[in-house]
């Protein structure tokens, strides 16, 4: 097929023109990014989104593999000089790989099989003798072909070696494949034991200890658990059909008559499906679901990952950072407004040394020598503790929200090439704290720097493939960047290495140009780094942001390539761009259709105007802080019929995770996330998001907390952050007096 010919396809199945698949797909031939082509190409490709764009690039790549495969068997079959017309129009007929690779398959160069073994003793005209039908008596036919010097002594010999080619033949036969899938699709179990003697040690799969269900409609999570515990050595996994079902059809198939050679092909059959069609059949559904169960997870894995880089940011903030512990104390940092590490110390608020009253020192002195606006702690061990111990100091304002942050990856982070660059001279507990702090001020610009695999929102996802994960994983993470854009001036490498683009080599030249020359004064000035062309440029340039740049516009999404049309707006108006920024008035009197040229059309201007309203605007929600339920720190504070609050930190196919404070998170189910049937847990509940539970259920030697979400679904109360410009300013006079104050209450 012609690549026409593809675009055409692709355009039918997604109902798009064929002249948008052949304008998105030039362009990412070209090198464009998904970003970049749905953000700043929506005249060329008619305005497809993100996903549009990235479902085009995929089925183009599965389209052409496919192609050169076909091209592929045609070229080898033709090399054996057996291509006929009637083959030949089917392989260029056939529409997927499976089709195609069943008319190879009896072309396939093979090892050395039973019906090899009858072809070289002669036997092959004997087997077409058989599969035709038409001899009313076998006997003499095969008595035709005893041949002792090639190991047939008697005629059965000859029919049973005739019989391993017929079997082949049929195993090989495309429609008596697609048959036998259209059966095990509709029919199949998959059925699963426990292996003897180790019913003990495999009590996590006990629920597949004698399980079985239709195959195709084993949801993805419970065909991961079953394969691990085959895997594992724990379970006896199999895929069965009716055998006689399947007998039977190939027998209608093939039986055309009731002499001896439809005997004969009864029993090749029989052994056929047996010893070739049926373990064939089952590897391919084995894949084929194992495929299906792998997209599921990764999808729930990317769109848990995406709710997670796009949680609300508190924003530039200074900061106190903790990592709580008991025995080692809490790692204390105080972070800047930009992250910068100010200082770090350790204190122990809790047992054994219980160093109250020197903790609340420590805490209240670096509050007032920084003026810090807010304080992250993280929600590992002793976690719940570390917060009352912080909310116990009274003269601590009460305007400095106390905020749990989420360690998931963190400790990995710590251990990390990108950590110990960072903070050389600072040990992993330091790093942990540092990493707390600027996950809760930026979650994307943190969670980059980990391998999102080690975040824990999937499910089976070290059980899936791996290529594909890590390949829509990234796809997640670059899209993330992509859409909340980038600080050219502050952002780490690894930040960088997400933009449209870019990458992570000249993500480094980036850094090592900003360290050597100073901070960025406008975009333009990028074409000065090293291995920055105008094409990379042209892919990055409009997702940097430079707050304070040259050009009004460098702080927008505006990309660089449209600033002349701002610019002749400008002039029209009789007025600058900060002008237009500042005025709503002004742009009001803007008339889009006379800026429209054959390059530039409504879709580009009317994301010109929404970027004058706002410039660089943070398209995440407002930040908003969450506190647990004061009452309950540990599992053993739980009880049936509690109604707490929580935060969803993952969403499976089975139903949500909650934390309600208590280092330990509970199910809610899917059959408990709504009083309504809930197909997906996605529609319902998203990672981060604010909800109320009702325990149901606590087991605390198992820890297995089981949660609702039915009846009144009220989100906790929310108090949103003050913007930086809007927050409170700290007199460090006010502060020391506290301080003071607290110092005076502890010698009375």
């Amino acid at each position: 097929m012609t690549d026409t010919t593809l675009f055409f396809k692709i355009a039918s199945e997604l109902r798009i023109d064929a002249k948008q698949v052949k304008s998105t797909v030039e362009l990412l031939d070209e090198g464009a990014t998904v970003p970049f082509i749905s953000r700043y190409r929506k005249e060329v490709t008619g305005s497809l989104d993100e996903v549009q764009v990235i479902t085009i690039k995929t089925e183009i790549e599965r389209l052409r593999q496919l192609e050169q495969r076909r091209e592929s068997i045609l070229k080898s079959i033709e090399g054996q000089g057996k291509l006929t017309a009637e083959l030949s129009d089917k392989i260029l007929a056939a529409e997927t790989l499976s089709t195609l690779e069943d008319l190879y398959l009896p072309y396939k160069p093979k090892r050395r099989t039973k019906a090899t073994v009858a072809r070289e003793k002669g036997l092959e005209p004997l087997a077409h003798v058989i599969l035709a039908q038409e001899v009313i008596d076998l006997f003499p036919e095969a008595l035709k072909f005893v041949n002792k010097d090639l190991g047939v002594e008697h005629p059965e010999d000859a029919l049973a070696g005739a019989r391993d080619i017929v079997a082949e033949i049929i195993s090989e036969d495309a429609v008596a494949r697609e048959g036998m899938r259209t059966l095990f699709k509709r029919t199949a179990l998959i059925k699963t034991k426990v292996i003897r003697g180790k019913e003990e040690e495999a009590q996590k799969f006990e629920d597949y200890f004698d399980w079985e269900e239709p195959l195709m409609a084993c949801p993805s999570h419970r065909m991961m658990a079953m394969r691990r515990g085959e895997k594992e050595d724990f379970l006896i996994l199999d895929i069965v059909v009716d055998n006689e079902l399947a007998h039977d059809q190939l027998k209608s198939q093939f039986i055309k008559s009731r002499n001896e050679c439809a005997e004969q092909l009864s029993l090749a059959i029989e052994d056929g499906y047996k010893r070739l069609l049926q373990p064939s059949i089952e590897a391919e559904m084995r894949l084929l679901t194992k495929q299906a169960a792998d997209e599921k997870a990764i999808q729930v894995f990317a769109d848990n990952l995406r709710e997670l880089l796009l949680a609300s940011p508190l924003g530039q903030k200074s900061m106190l950072a903790i990592d709580p512990g008991f025995r080692t104390g809490c790692k204390v940092v105080a972070l800047d407004a930009q992250g910068k590490l100010l200082e770090d110390t350790v204190i122990y608020p809790h047992e054994p040394q219980r160093r109250v009253v020197d903790s609340q020192h420590v805490v209240l002195a670096l509050c007032a020598k920084y003026q810090l606006e807010a304080i992250a702690i993280g929600n590992g061990t002793a976690s719940r503790e570390t917060e009352q111990f912080i909310r116990a100091i009274e003269v601590l304002p009460k305007t400095i929200p106390v905020i749990m942050v989420s360690e998931a990856g963190a400790s990995i982070y710590s251990a990390s090439d990108v950590a110990r660059e960072e903070f050389p001279d600072y040990d992993l507990t330091v790093r942990g704290a540092v990493s707390i702090g600027r996950r809760l001020a930026d979650p994307l610009a943190e969670l980059v720097k980990l391998d999102p695999k080690s975040i824990g929102v999937g499910q089976y996802q070290h059980d899936v493939d791996q290529t594909a994960l890590k390949n829509k994983l990234d796809d997640v993470v670059m899209s993330c960047v992509n859409g909340v854009g980038v600080e050219l001036n502050t952002a780490s490498k690894q930040l960088l290495s997400y933009v449209s683009g870019i990458g992570e080599s000249l993500a480094k030249n980036i850094v090592d140009y900003r360290n050597e020359h100073g901070a960025f004064k406008s975009r333009n000035e990028l074409l000065k780094v090293n291995r920055m062309g105008d094409k990379v440029f042209e892919q990055c340039s409009g997702f940097l942001r430079i707050r304070d740049g040259v050009h009004p516009l460098d702080k927008s999404a505006v990309h660089p390539e449209s600033y002349y049309i701002v610019e002749k707006m400008a002039s029209d108006l009789n007025c600058g761009i900060d002008d237009l920024i500042r005025d709503k008035e002004l742009r009001k009197k803007i008339n889009l259709s006379s800026y429209v040229t054959e390059s530039i059309g409504l879709p580009t201007l009317k994301d010109i105007i929404a970027e004058l309203e706002k410039p660089g605007r943070d398209p995440r929600k407002s930040f908003e802080v969450f506190s647990f339920d004061e009452s309950v720190h540990s599992i053993e504070d739980l009880r049936e019929g509690m109604r707490l609050p929580g935060i969803v930190t993952n969403v499976t196919n089975f139903g949500a995770f909650v934390d309600v404070g208590v280092h330990q998170d509970g199910l809610v189910h899917i059959s408990q996330l709504s009083d309504t049937f809930v197909d997906d847990p996605n529609t319902v509940v998203k990672v981060g998001q604010q909800v109320w539970v009702n325990v149901t259920e606590c087991d605390v030697k198992r820890k297995r907390i089981a949660l609702s979400m039915k009846g009144e679904s009220a989100i906790p109360t929310k108090k949103t952050v003050q913007k930086k410009e809007e927050a409170v300013s700290y007199d460090p006079n006010d502060m020391m007096s506290a301080l003071a104050a607290l110092k005076g209450k502890f010698k009375k």
